[in-house]
């Protein structure tokens, strides 16, 4: 059977669908941040942009990295070149990638941790922001907080819910393992146990991640409207930048 250069980009698009942007935890493609994929033969091409021209360095080359590395495991990829466009970086991260070097490498003086570093870092604040969502789910469906903070990874992977349920529960569990080796199926990030009567203030620390997130999700689409006079690829579920606008008090009551 004849593979179309069609069906290539589409396997190359399905590949980078699953690179989040690490800040945001949100699909590179739905954040409408890829701007052409060439194929010919085994060899790949992947440009990209970003919201501002000074987004920051760190999770610029991961996600560079990791679009390079998603499309590399494709069988039928011999090569693999991803671009990023007009960024103050935009040839110390272009090179750093091509050449395979490590953020710390490609960065010596600027960088504080290594790729490696900087993935667990931004890896579990979504975890904890799938946590929470997965966790919030379960209070609203019934679940008792005793009940749910019994479960163990497996028993949470057996327990039945709606589609909306098996959906946060399949992101959660992508991240869970960043958390420790502990059966429990809901942990803090550094790995310990969460007791029933903690979980109310534990959901409110870590609520703050969450909104966070949703700020800069915000902002970022907003900022990539207004810089290349586009609409997201999809619209998003989540406040929008006047919506926390309009939630913020006024300046006198600021504190």
């Amino acid at each position: 059977m004849t593979v179309t250069n069609q069906a290539r980009i589409d396997e190359v698009r399905a590949a980078l669908d699953r690179v989040t942007d690490p800040e945001l935890d949100e699909s590179v493609v739905e954040l409408n941040f890829i701007t052409g994929i060439d194929v010919a033969g085994g060899d790949v091409s992947v440009t990209f942009r970003l919201p501002t021209y000074w987004c920051a360095a760190n999770f610029s080359y991961l996600m560079a990295s990791d679009m390079r590395d998603a499309v590399a495991v494709l069988p039928w990829v011999e090569k693999v070149a991803v671009v990023l466009d007009d960024h103050m970086f935009v040839d110390t991260i272009n090179d750093g990638v091509a050449a395979g070097k490590d953020f710390a490498d490609a960065f010596p003086t600027e960088a504080q941790m290594d790729l490696s570093g900087i993935r667990l870092n931004f890896g579990l604040k979504s975890f904890e922001r799938r946590q929470e969502a997965l966790l919030r789910h379960l209070l609203a469906e019934g679940f008792e907080p005793s009940v749910i903070l019994q479960l163990t990874v497996d028993g949470l992977a057996r327990v039945s819910l709606n589609e909306e349920g098996r959906k946060l529960r399949a992101r959660y569990l992508e991240r869970r393992p960043l958390a420790g080796p502990l059966p429990a199926a809901f942990v803090s990030r550094d790995g310990t146990e969460i007791a029933p009567d903690t979980l109310t203030a534990y959901l409110r620390n870590v609520r703050r991640v969450g909104l966070n997130a949703e700020f800069n999700g915000a902002l970022c689409r907003g900022l990539l409207a207004a810089r290349y006079g586009e609409a997201p690829a999809v619209l998003p579920a989540e406040p929008g930048l006047i919506d926390f606008l309009r939630m913020a008090p006024p300046p006198a009551q600021r504190v």
